[in-house]
């Protein structure tokens, strides 16, 4: 069925809440250090206040260091969060899309008690002119609080294939609010085609297999995003959350220049007892391949959904509809093989 197949143990304590997996990390403090790290890039709008106001800046591609510059002057009549205080404590953050993950976010300093802060800072990102030519620019502003819950003032969003390289001048922008596609996470990038099963403990024969097991077919994945004229050398990464450790970490071989990869992989998951299934999910993530870095092209969570994991609750357990249905199908239909064709998304 497969040209490799790899085999893994995942053993969970019963008289624990967190899963103990035999690792050196501290359970789940290193999940949600681990998870947490690409969650924290969508952080969501907690405000409730209208966009207005505009944006001063300008960018500029250094050929020489191959840099992207933003320059962010500053911000005029943003809107007021703290209406008793009359005070906003603004900063302006950027990302290059349609991957947030990949080349991370970018921010300015905070300035606090104004509806008008100068900023005079610029971010740069380290990236080739003709990667840089097929993202878009959004470039947003933000109410700092010391919370946490940041309130969302305004955002603009700059097609970079169409923008006029020889502008370098500092320019007025009005803010607007989020766009539909950012608020709800809507981005195509491309479909992953795999089959499940569970094999419960015993169910092949006495003692056959000693412990539940999980496969997992990596058949293909379709309609990839194209970061480079040549295509993507991609790969498969996969984990069975809340384990982040070695023991966890499965990956596919890499298939280079081509947006419809075929992997045929099959892994397999072994000291899965019924029961565990509620509580863990297995995460399918799929990678471009580069000598410095591995960018981050979508993914998949297979689980319940539910928010919770033993009694925890944790960001990663977020599976949509189509995936918990895919994930009950397979605990409701032991050692027979579940196919399922499911959008990659922005984790």
């Amino acid at each position: 069925e497969s040209d490799t197949a790899s085999e893994i143990s995942f053993q969970f304590t019963k008289h624990k809440k967190t899963p103990s997996v035999g690792s050196h990390s501290s359970d789940m403090a290193s999940v949600s250090s681990v998870s947490g790290s690409v969650l924290s890039v969508y952080s969501g709008d907690f405000g409730s206040v209208d966009a207005q106001g505009t944006v001063e800046f300008a960018l500029d591609y250094d050929e020489k260091n191959r840099e992207f510059q933003i320059h962010v002057s500053q911000c005029r009549d943003l809107a007021v969060v703290d209406e008793k205080k009359g005070r906003s404590d603004p900063y302006v953050k950027t990302y290059l899309l349609p991957d947030k993950a990949r080349m991370g976010k970018r921010k300015t300093s905070v300035k606090k008690r104004t509806m008008n802060p100068i900023y005079n800072e610029v971010l740069r990102y380290k990236i080739e002119k003709m990667v840089l030519l097929i993202q878009k620019l959004n470039l947003s502003v933000w109410h700092n609080d010391p919370l946490g819950r940041n309130s969302f003032l305004g955002e603009i969003e700059i097609d970079l294939a169409s923008w006029d390289w020889s502008n370098k001048k500092l320019n007025w922008y009005p803010l607007k609010p989020r766009s539909l596609s950012a608020v709800n996470g809507v981005d195509h990038r491309g479909v992953i085609n795999l089959s499940i099963k569970y094999v419960p403990p015993g169910s092949l024969g006495p003692k056959n297999p000693p412990s539940g097991e999980v496969h997992i077919w990596v058949k293909d994945v379709k309609d990839l995003l194209q970061l480079r004229p040549s295509g993507v050398d991609s790969f498969v990464k996969c984990y069975v959350l809340p384990d982040t450790s070695k023991k966890s970490y499965q990956k596919t071989r890499i298939i280079k220049r081509d947006t419809n990869p075929v992997f045929n992989h099959t892994i397999v998951y072994d000291g899965f007892h019924t029961e565990d299934l509620k509580d863990a999910c297995v995460e399918l993530t799929v990678w471009d391949h580069e000598k410095l870095t591995n960018h981050f092209l979508g993914g998949i969570r297979l689980g319940l959904g539910t928010g919770m994991s033993y009694g925890i609750c944790v960001d990663w357990m977020d599976s949509t509809q189509e995936e918990v249905a895919f994930w009950q199908d397979m605990m409701s239909a032991a050692n027979e093989w579940i196919e399922g064709l499911l959008p990659l998304r922005s984790l």
